[in-house]
């Protein structure tokens, strides 16, 4: 028996000696204690021999007690040496998550949401529609208010009875249809025809009279000749206020029909300072809304000597070919700076100068005056009665007549 079981009896001896008169234990309670002791003893040696193979393998840290998981250094993580798949095993796992979903038998394909268009869309296609109408409709009622002053007509007759003035009838025709194309506008239309005498203003502003009489009624067509309405310069003030109220109630009248008047004021160089100033009031933009549906045409020969000296100047060439056209265009600045120190209603108007007239055009105006008297057109007295006009150097070509058509009626009632 070993130490242990000797240390154990020994104990057990004392403790019967010692216990004086208490009766021994029982056999079976001391072969179990006997036999906890042994196998604790067992165990412990296992333990004990398990340690030093341990310790003599190397497996574990000194000092460390056997079990405890060993301290390692932490591993850094790397794809290296991970296993690499074939790249068709890829290709068929993708072909697989691509394959197409199947549906239960009988229930069919379900149709894929339908997105909801919004309302608003509607009332835009609605809005687009008026939108389209309104102009639609403006534009009708643009075209009505044009032929309603028939200026097609209007075109017609000047281009057949007016010569040598296209250029003044383009620029007269063109402001007019911009003006009468709508009922409402911002400021009276006011136009201004200057030329030397005899180049056709008057014959211009009669024909003109006559066509809106035609088209708006006799009563919103006023011409005004200063020299037979207001001779005399001490009536002055008289006659611009009788003026003023002839043309209030002459627009009043217009806007009770919707129309837009004429006025006509002839040999407008010789109007004095108080009709200047009349006028300049009612073609003013601050005037009521019926004082704005107006159109003024004014004739005068003032800047005469400016529209000579230009056609003479440039009648050569290929200046002379375009003359008509640019003539507006570049006697406008001249006119309206030699205008504007004479009265300030000039500043208001749209200028429009007529040119010197050729020997061809005073051979229009005898035949167009000889037809109409009932003469017969004979050529040769034509050009007999053309040729006892004045005219000035021939330039480039052409002759210019100093006094225009104004001597063809007297010529030709003498015959």
């Amino acid at each position: 028996m070993s130490d242990a079981d000797s240390s154990t009896s020994a104990s057990l001896t004392e403790g019967e000696g010692g216990q004086g008169g208490r009766p021994a234990p029982s056999m079976s309670s001391f072969s179990s204690s006997l036999r906890a002791v042994v196998r604790i003893k067992q165990k412990y040696l296992a333990m004990k021999k398990r340690r030093q193979e341990a310790a003599l393998l190397g497996l574990g840290p000194e000092g460390a007690p056997l079990g405890a998981p060993g301290r390692t250094s932490p591993r850094i993580f790397t794809f290296d040496g991970l296993p690499t798949f074939p790249s068709n095993v890829t290709q068929k796992k993708k072909k697989k998550r691509r394959k197409k979903v199947l549906y239960p038998p009988g229930g069919g394909r379900r149709a894929p949401p339908k997105q909801e268009q919004s309302r608003a869309k509607y009332c835009l296609y609605l809005l687009c529609a008026i939108v389209f109408l309104q102009v639609y409709n403006a534009i009708e009622n643009l075209d009505d208010h044009v032929l309603r002053y028939d200026l097609e007509g209007l075109e017609k007759t000047l281009r057949r009875e007016v010569f040598g003035q296209q250029g003044a009838v383009d620029g007269l025709l063109s402001h007019l249809k911009d003006y009468l194309s709508t009922y409402v506008h911002n400021k009276p239309l006011v136009v201004s025809l200057h030329g030397p005498s005899g180049v056709g203003k008057s014959h211009l502003g009669r024909l003109l009279a006559g066509h809106f009489r035609s088209v708006v009624g006799e009563t919103l067509v006023l011409q005004y000749y200063v020299l037979h309405h207001c001779p005399r310069e001490a009536n002055a003030p008289r006659c611009a206020r009788d003026l003023s109220a002839l043309v209030s109630e002459t627009v009043g009248r217009a806007e009770e029909e919707e129309k837009i008047p004429l006025f006509v004021f002839d040999e407008a160089e010789h109007m004095h300072g108080e009709i200047l100033d009349a006028l300049l009031q009612l073609v003013a933009a601050g005037r009521s809304n019926e004082h704005l549906n107006a159109v003024y045409l004014l004739l005068s020969n003032l800047g005469d000597r400016h529209v000579t000296r230009h056609v003479l100047h440039n009648s050569s060439g290929a200046a002379a070919a375009g003359r008509q056209g640019n003539l507006a265009r570049e006697l406008t600045p001249t006119l309206r700076d030699s205008l504007g120190q004479l009265h300030p209603l000039w500043a208001e108007a749209e200028l429009l100068p007529l040119g010197l007239l050729e020997k061809g055009h005073v051979m229009e105006c005898f035949l167009e005056e000889m037809t109409r008297e009932g003469f017969y057109p004979d050529h040769t007295n034509i050009e007999r009665l053309a040729g006892e006009i004045e005219y000035y150097p021939e330039v480039g070509g052409r002759q210019y007549s100093k006094t225009g058509c104004k001597q063809v009626v007297a010529k030709v009632n003498l015959l």
